[in-house]
């Protein structure tokens, strides 16, 4: 059995709760090695493209190496800063998680989750320190809200248990979220008392526990099945848009008809593509054939 390769850490240092401390390590929870990329192919040649450095102003080629940042202050106007001045302005404790409160996970609003990572001991020193810690929140049933720096920037992060460790999600801060003032700018009316009723049927019809497995994405899906049959030279279906000859304006009519049953979600280009290329429709016509060749052999030999 091939051995699983070890995960590296994003980030290590110690996780501080007031006199407390412990070595730990910061482990993303998430991974997108499934992801299809593309790369820009000149066709003529098969070559791949390589993208030069080129200044905007005059048209020539920079050297990387003689780059630096810049802010613009106004229209082509920028505050030049040095790698050294950058460097000055880093905060000093880059490798210390320090756990400043308690609070209710309830009490986090969801807009303010960001990104999960998975915080472990790192090393066999302090490991019972870390145990502590966890107890104690799982016990209490709160979560510890911190700062960490984390790619040259500090973030605020919620710690709480998960499993036989610590599940880090860092949160975004007041100042990152778009008041809803600026998209939900109108009153809406009060819903007809019919139309709240189909609906809240609607939703209790279609009423289910969250299942992740059940949820791909189907777009990738449709982009291997593409890149697959083009490997093998084989012909590629485009199939055109689907026409919607059935809309219904009456909003009390398409809520009927969606309680009946006719208003399931509509197929989108991925489902039509798999579809066209033989992986949703030719897999039960081939159970059935079985199905039929195993009678046929089970009346021979009873004959």
């Amino acid at each position: 059995m091939a051995k699983q390769k070890a995960m590296r850490p994003t980030w290590e240092g110690h996780l501080r709760l007031s006199l407390v401390t412990c070595p730990v390590a910061l482990y993303t929870a998430t991974e997108r090695t499934a992801d299809i990329h593309f790369n820009m192919i000149n066709p003529r040649t098969n070559n791949r493209i390589r993208m030069q450095t080129v200044d905007a102003g005059t048209g020539k080629p920079v050297d990387r190496a003689d780059l630096v940042r810049g802010f613009a202050v106004s229209k082509n106007k920028y505050v030049l800063l040095e790698k050294e001045e950058l460097d000055a302005v880093r905060l000093e404790s880059t490798r210390i998680l320090d756990i400043e409160e308690f609070v209710d996970a309830a009490g986090i609003d969801r807009i303010y989750w960001d990104e999960p990572y998975y915080l472990a001991p790192s090393g066999k020193t302090g490991i019972e320190a870390f145990a502590v810690i966890r107890a104690a929140m799982e016990k209490r049933k709160k979560v510890a809200l911190g700062r960490v720096v984390m790619h040259q920037r500090e973030r605020i992060c919620a710690l709480e248990p998960r499993d036989a460790g610590i599940l880090l999600t860092t949160l975004r801060t007041h100042d990152e979220i778009r008041a809803t003032s600026e998209v939900f700018d109108r009153s809406l009316p009060k819903p007809n008392a019919q139309m709240l009723q189909i609906a809240e049927k609607i939703i209790e019809q279609q009423d289910a526990r969250f299942d992740p497995t059940r949820f791909t994405d189907r777009y990738e899906d449709a982009l291997r099945e593409l890149i697959a049959k083009k490997k093998k030279g084989q012909p590629v279906v485009s199939e055109a848009p689907e026409q919607d000859d059935e809309k219904v304006v009456d909003l009390m009519e398409a809520l009927k008809r969606s309680l009946k049953g006719g208003g399931g979600p509509s197929r989108d280009k991925a489902d039509r593509f798999l579809e066209a290329h033989g992986r949703s429709k030719a897999k039960p016509k081939a159970k059935a054939k079985t199905k039929t060749r195993r009678k046929a052999v089970s009346r021979k030999r009873a004959a």
